[in-house]
């Protein structure tokens, strides 16, 4: 992952399920592109917060040992916009797993005292890229998750007993 858009990794069981954190600022510049009048987070990026917690969540399952890249958005459905001050959670379950990608779905909710409110809805597939893509080579390193990654797995295996 090059751009982390997760904050923080809250829950992570091995091989089935994870949930991650995003606080929704102000302060981030792709929030006053869309509608300057009106910050509200792009869909594309509620899909990318998604994709890296159910990516890492399928990465895990294997150990790190495979490069993980999202191969098919299988559905996305959106059912209310976010904005700046939201706190949102992305719950990424894994539906199959094989030695060559897995599939994933979940939910997005937006998290405040009041309860929560469903944001979206997503599926979406993962490939193991070095078992899929035959003949073609790629970089012994994992280039999909980077140290700035390795700073946030390390974040929540120090604090993973707080469930917020």
């Amino acid at each position: 992952m090059r751009w982390i858009w997760i904050d923080k990794i809250i829950e992570l069981v091995s091989g089935q399920s994870a949930v991650t954190i995003k606080n929704v600022s102000l302060a981030e510049e792709h929030l006053h592109d869309l509608y300057p009048a009106f910050p509200v987070v792009p869909h594309s990026l509620i899909v990318e917060g998604f994709a890296q917690t159910a990516g890492i969540l399928v990465c895990e399952a294997r150990q790190f040992a495979e490069k993980v890249v999202l191969a098919k958005i299988s559905h996305a459905t959106f059912h209310q916009l976010v904005r700046p001050g939201d706190c949102i959670e992305f719950r990424a379950t894994i539906d199959q797993l094989s030695e060559h990608g897995a599939s994933t779905s979940g939910q997005v909710v937006l998290r405040h005292p009041a309860g929560e409110q469903l944001i979206a809805q997503i599926s979406m597939m993962f490939s193991h890229i070095d078992r899929n893509m035959a003949g073609l080579s790629f970089p012994e390193h994992n280039f999909v998750f980077t140290e700035q990654f390795e700073q946030l797995l390390r974040t929540y295996q120090r604090d993973d007993e707080i469930k917020i």
